[in-house]
């Protein structure tokens, strides 16, 4: 080999390898899915690189979370309001008084109910924990038969409710837990009125989203089992549109709120929904009483009603009618007019 080709041969062997190694770079900057994968397509290839992306700015994201707290922080101490907020929560706190009354959720009733009701009164059990959590009178909260769909749905979508307090969640019946003697089912069939509550007892509630097609079902219960039942006073002090039937969390809140006020009509009336329709006894007994008047002039009252009716009727009822009749007077009248 000459002299005068060697440099070139040299030239040509230094690219060589240098393009060799930049293709050996890029191949092990691409991600790879592991030995005899099949190669990826470029939206995956795509789609690591955001997540790779994404993770490396994991940090920058933490700083700019931390800078945000403490803005935050800087601006609630401004206003002076995160330490009365500490003291308000405390205060809050020291006026709690834990009441002795038990009130359970019956979770017996779970083959009676399909998987979209079985999430309602999952719905419904979570508001009676908050509710009792921020009351002023706690309850003793029992949950008995706790089981089947309903347990596995707060499995899969409320997995903090292993990590709740001052609540007392039993797989057994309740009659297992508690003497029959103390126990009252709250059931709306039930031909006892619920006077006063009294804190000795336990107080059950039926945990059934049933669309009032299991009618009766805890009145049973409660009578196969030998147990003292009896409805809230809601017809004392309460007119409804709906049905008398109320959610398992309408009923708790309505015992809390009984708890603080020691009233039934402001426990009703502050717990029911608009939706309910619902009114004073007092005020749909004066409503009805004047339809009843209505109805009674109407079919016959006094004279001076009678004549006040003719009068009534013989005049005008609107300025339309009243136009009409002009206009059939000077009708009558050109008629009569000699031709």
């Amino acid at each position: 080999m000459s002299s005068e080709m060697l440099p070139t041969f040299t030239e040509t062997s230094n690219v060589d390898k240098k393009q060799t190694l930049d293709e050996d770079q890029e191949e092990s900057q691409k991600p790879r899915l592991g030995e005899g994968s099949e190669p990826i397509s470029k939206r995956q290839m795509k789609k690591l690189i955001k997540q790779k992306q994404w993770e490396e700015q994991r940090e920058l994201r933490k700083q700019k979370r931390k800078e945000k707290r403490k803005r935050k922080k800087l601006e609630r101490q401004c206003q002076g309001e995160s330490h009365s907020d500490g003291n308000d929560r405390k205060r809050v706190r020291r006026d709690v008084v834990h009441s002795t009354l038990r009130l359970i959720v019956d979770c017996s009733f779970d083959d009676l109910m399909v998987l979209k009701d079985i999430k309602k009164l999952h719905k419904q059990i979570q508001r009676c924990y908050a509710e009792n959590r921020r009351a002023l009178h706690p309850v003793q909260f029992y949950l008995t038969s706790h089981g089947g769909q309903l347990k596995k749905n707060m499995d899969e979508n409320d997995k903090g409710w292993v990590n709740w307090k001052d609540i007392h969640i039993k797989p057994e019946h309740y009659s297992e837990l508690i003497k029959k003697e103390d126990l009252i089912y709250l059931t709306s069939d039930s031909p006892n009125i619920l006077k006063e509550l009294d804190e000795s007892k336990a107080y059950v509630i039926g945990g059934l989203v049933d669309h009032n097609h299991c009618k009766g079902v805890t009145y049973k219960q409660a009578s196969d089992y030998g147990i003292s039942h009896a409805q809230l006073p809601l017809g004392n002090f309460v007119k409804m549109n709906s049905r008398k039937v109320l959610a398992v969390n309408h009923v708790f809140e309505i015992i809390l709120e009984y708890l603080e006020t020691r009233d039934w009509q402001e426990a009703f009336f502050t717990v029911l929904p608009q939706r309910k329709g619902a009114v004073p006894t007092d005020k749909a007994c004066e409503s009805s009483s004047h339809d009843k008047q209505a109805v009674r002039v109407e079919e016959g009252g006094s004279d001076s009603d009678s004549s006040e009716e003719e009068r009534s009727r013989n005049e005008p009822d609107s300025p339309r009618e009243e136009k009409r009749d002009k206009e059939n007077h000077t009708e009558f009248t050109i008629s009569s007019l000699p031709h």
